[in-house]
């Protein structure tokens, strides 16, 4: 009898498993991980040096750049909101760094000057959205034109090359493969997912986004939480200018709106809701390394780079459209 008891218990869990891998939600909230093990996989056989470890770090230094926008993305999008000027703060902190370095302010005080650049222009969308209740698409949008020609300005439209060995170590060295601007973005990530999930901020920003009035009616400020993650949003392109900066040795004031649309893909990707209520980091690192490992696969084959934002294109459709299974 025993026996059988047991038979008929594996068996009913083996039909549970089987169900579950049937589940269209199962895949949906693992689309990140599924999707990048499968690239991996397929590019691998297709070309069997993609994963050498020269590829390897090569990619791990390209998506450290996208792994930090995607850590703010992912805050502000967690709110329900959006900010579409990311990647034009980052290129205007990118602006300030190289505005100091050209007038010998030094690599400390060049860095402190872009972070807090990028921060300020978070914090100046975060109050025009949650004080002054301006759409957050407007408010960015607007912030996107104007980061976009104040980096112009300052610059003079020409970039600022930087020839310095402590900011070109970010990416020049590391521990193994694994450059320090690759360990930067991973305890901003670490940081990132602590903040979120195991303190009061973090639960505030969910419950902000999840149901703003009943977020109201326990004492929660909404617009505290709007200033708060769009100044972090900000922050973090700062840092990102510095990565960047440090990555093609010049400060360039030409913003590069892919970074925009594949820090927003990263975090539809990773899961996190763009109705709010609903976040999470692990999920947009990921993201943002399978929108890496995407890039370079194509560029290994020899596909036009022309055919790369329509990969991504779909890949972004195909995210969203999971999001109708997740739990």
């Amino acid at each position: 009898m025993t026996g059988t008891a047991e038979m008929t218990s594996t068996r009913t869990a083996q039909r549970t498993g089987i169900a579950a891998l049937r589940d269209p939600a199962l895949w949906a909230d693992r689309a990140a991980a599924v999707g990048l093990v499968a690239l991996v996989l397929v590019f691998q056989l297709l070309d069997p040096g993609f994963l050498a470890i020269g590829n390897v770090r090569s990619m791990l230094l390209a998506s450290a750049i996208l792994v930090v926008l995607s850590i703010g993305q992912a805050f502000v999008v967690a709110t329900g909101g959006i900010d579409l000027s990311v990647a034009s703060t980052m290129t205007f902190a990118a602006a300030l760094f190289g505005y100091g370095f050209a007038h010998g302010w030094g690599l400390a005080l060049c860095c402190v000057v872009a972070v807090a650049g990028g921060a300020v222009v978070g914090i100046l969308n975060g109050i025009l959205i949650g004080y002054g209740r301006i759409t957050d698409f407007v408010v960015t949008l607007g912030a996107l034109s104007a980061a976009s020609g104040a980096a112009l300005v300052i610059a003079d439209g020409k970039p600022v090359t930087v020839v310095d060995a402590g900011l070109l170590a970010l990416s020049a060295r590391g521990i193994g493969p694994i450059g320090w601007s690759v360990i930067v973005a991973a305890v901003l990530a670490v940081v990132g997912h602590v903040v979120l999930f195991r303190t009061r901020i973090g639960t505030h920003v969910l419950a902000a986004g999840g149901n703003p009035e009943a977020a109201t009616a326990t004492g929660i400020s909404v617009a505290r939480i709007k200033v708060f993650v769009y100044a972090a949003s900000g922050l973090l392109a700062g840092i990102a200018a510095i990565l960047l900066v440090s990555r093609v040795g010049a400060a360039e004031p030409a913003s590069n709106t892919s970074f925009l649309l594949n820090s927003v893909a990263a975090v539809v990707l990773g899961g996190v809701s763009l109705a709010g209520g609903r976040g999470g980091i692990v999920g947009p690192v990921l993201g943002a390394l399978l929108l890496t490992v995407l890039s370079n696969g194509l560029t290994m084959l020899g596909v036009s780079p022309f055919y790369q934002p329509v990969a991504v294109g779909v890949v972004v459709v195909a995210a969203a459209f999971l999001t109708r299974w997740r739990r």
